[in-house]
């Protein structure tokens, strides 16, 4: 396991083993991990004859600067989970590796980035598009692993692959959850011990939820996951849509011939936590 700052050293090595005709699989992460990560990493290195581990706080995707300052950071940590799945590379670039100018390029994703995280969290998508794409350049990977916690980033990930005519292949892989439910997520170390206890109870309402289909219909059973988990004092529901899950577009009823994913956003003091669950 090697770790390299360095862009150009980066692409050199990477050329190295492309020229050997070895497979790339990569598993970009913004550090503090966890279970899920790992599982990402675990499944690159079974798929692939090289894996790629990047850890980078992308600031263009903060539009909250004091989410940015606030995101954990324990690269020690990082490095020794790490060591026990042995990807081949942990790339560690500082920011002005990655951005030595401005990236001002602007994407249009239509509906995937207008709605639940695209509208509460503006220019977040766009700057995850910009880190991607350059990441992409840099690695050049057959496979790049990413986690469906973040179902809304996979769709928007999956349309820029898309619409720049890049040829890696976006391998989505399940949640992992805690053993109370919980989605598993680099922001839960910073919750205190009451509010970690309730924050299960966001998952634990999404698998009510889905018994209550079709008792309730699509609206009914949007309003009762949200008060539900309103009733919590350590919870406050940010949105909870039901979408399709390739366009994301708003699931009216059960009868339509797709398959229906519900996204959620919870604040739980000042940390946002989302989960999704397949209806």
């Amino acid at each position: 396991m090697k770790t390299v700052k360095l862009v150009a050293d980066t692409k050199a090595i990477i050329s190295k083993y492309k020229a050997e005709g070895k497979s790339v699989g990569f598993v970009p992460t913004m550090g503090a991990l966890h279970a899920g990560h790992l599982s990402l990493t675990e499944q690159s290195v079974k798929d692939n004859d090289i894996t790629i581990v990047s850890i980078f706080v992308n600031p263009t995707q903060f539009n909250n600067p004091n989410d940015l300052k606030s995101y954990p950071r324990c690269i020690d940590e990082d490095l020794d989970k790490l060591s026990k799945f042995s990807p081949d590379i942990i790339f560690i670039p500082e920011v002005e590796e990655m951005y030595p100018e401005p990236d001002t390029r602007i994407f249009n994703f239509g509906n995937l980035d207008q709605i639940m995280e695209g509208k509460n969290r503006p220019g977040h998508f766009n700057g995850v598009a910009q880190v991607v794409s350059k990441l992409f350049d840099i690695i050049n990977p057959d496979n790049a692993y990413f986690g469906q916690k973040d179902f809304q980033q996979v769709a928007v990930i999956k349309q820029m692959v898309k619409d720049l005519k890049l040829s890696v292949n976006i391998v989505p892989c399940p949640i992992i959850r805690e053993k109370d439910g919980l989605a598993m997520s680099s922001r839960n170390t910073l919750l205190n011990d009451e509010q970690r206890k309730n924050a299960s109870k966001i998952s634990e309402t999404l698998f009510k939820a889905r018994n209550l289909v079709p008792k309730l219909n699509v609206i009914q059973l949007k309003d009762w996951v949200v008060k539900e988990i309103n009733k919590n004092p350590y919870l406050s529901v940010e949105y909870f849509e039901i979408v399709d899950d390739t366009h994301l577009n708003q699931i009216k009823n059960w009868d339509e011939d797709n398959i229906k994913i519900g996204c959620i956003t919870v604040q739980v003091g000042n940390i946002r936590l989302i989960d999704n669950v397949t209806f």
